[in-house]
């Protein structure tokens, strides 16, 4: 199946896709939107246009589980994308994905404008690697 992993962002929203065998998690694209409807806009046509079977929106929970302001704005970003999508969106945990992205462009030595670029669509990447991991362990895998 393939699926499309979102990592919602303020200004930057990171985008990423695997194969239908579910075996290769790759970046997607940076959605440079900072228009919450038009971002969730753009999610849903990137999503048709790859022809995505499920997505998946990153939920950043604190540390202790609980639900933040950013966590609930992802919540209504997969709600309104529920609405323009005819597959199903599901929440997965993001926690520290950023902080991993980071680290990773960290040891590939990728700087500035070019960092900045890409960190979003390797967190979402991260995110999907994360789901497809689940999907294969718990037996949900296609």
């Amino acid at each position: 199946m393939k699926i499309m992993a979102v990592d919602v962002g303020s200004s930057r929203t990171g985008l990423a896709i695997c194969d239908k065998l579910e075996m290769l998690a790759s970046p997607l694209t940076v959605l440079n939107e900072k228009n919450f409807d038009i971002c969730i806009s753009m999610t849903a046509e990137a999503a048709k246009v790859n022809h995505a079977e499920m997505i998946v929106v990153g939920l950043p929970k604190h540390m202790n589980n609980d639900i933040g302001e950013k966590a609930k704005l992802c919540m209504e970003f997969a709600e309104k994308l529920r609405s323009l999508v005819s597959v199903p969106v599901e929440m997965w945990d993001e926690r520290c994905t950023t902080v991993i992205a980071h680290n990773y462009l960290n040891n590939t030595n990728t700087r500035g404008k070019k960092r900045k670029a890409v960190v979003d669509a390797v967190a979402a990447t991260l995110i999907l690697e994360s789901y497809l991991g689940y999907r294969k362990n718990s037996g949900k895998f296609h």
